[in-house]
């Protein structure tokens, strides 16, 4: 909120001194006038839409650095109407009125077709890192799992085998998708199961689902491999 609050006092700044120039300087107040002042009003306008709408969403780090940007986009296509309405209004008297209206619906359409690409981009980037999280969420959870199994177990040969499973979950591929699902599932069964094993004290059942999830594991690393 107050992020916002500063932007509006900024623009309301802008626009008072962009005003005072326009009508404190004796420019002919032709159309050229009229209408380049019309456009600088328009392009705080824009820009006070753009840097609120981004600044009212969330404010982590990782948003901020992907709404930049559109905020850049947003601030040269202000600044640069601004400069050219100045421009303008000093060659009011002696430029004929079609060569302002092009200049800045040009400018414009640049502006527009850049944020709305930039915007584009940013919700890709959100949705895929979105997705990325989701899919990488089972083999974190089962890595969170077997990493600390080695420490629970006394015997040194069910140790040493819990600890290469750890090594070997370390070195898979964490991202999930659908055609991995079943893999994985079985994979979170035997992990539980080997779990069980280590609270309970069964050693010979730790080494043998140790064994077990390892080829598992082997197999969804090669499914991995082969949709990709």
């Amino acid at each position: 909120m107050k992020s916002q609050l500063r932007i509006g006092i900024i623009l309301l700044i802008v626009l008072a001194v962009f005003t005072v120039i326009a009508f404190a300087v004796p420019f002919e107040h032709t159309a050229v006038f009229w209408i380049s002042y019309a456009m600088g009003v328009f392009a705080l306008l824009v820009l006070g839409v753009v840097l609120l709408s981004m600044f009212g969403k969330e404010t982590t780090v990782r948003s901020k650095f992907y709404r930049f940007p559109i905020t850049r986009i947003a601030w040269c296509y202000g600044a640069t109407q601004l400069i050219l309405s100045l421009i303008f209004m000093i060659f009011s008297a002696k430029i004929p009125v079609w060569i302002p209206v092009i200049v800045y619906v040009v400018l414009f359409a640049v502006a527009a077709i850049g944020l709305i690409s930039a915007d584009a981009m940013r919700d890709e980037i959100v949705r895929q890192d979105a997705k990325l999280k989701t899919d990488i969420s089972c083999m974190t959870t089962l890595r969170s799992i077997v990493y600390p199994l080695a420490d629970q177990c006394p015997d040194l040969n069910a140790k040493k085998a819990l600890q290469k499973l750890a090594e070997d979950f370390r070195y898979s591929d964490p991202v999930s998708s659908e055609a991995l699902k079943p893999v994985e599932n079985e994979l979170e069964d035997l992990v539980s199961e080997l779990q069980n094993a280590v609270s309970s004290g069964n050693i010979t059942q730790v080494a043998a689902l140790c064994s077990k999830i390892s080829t598992v594991l082997t197999e969804r690393n090669r499914l991995c491999k082969l949709n990709k």
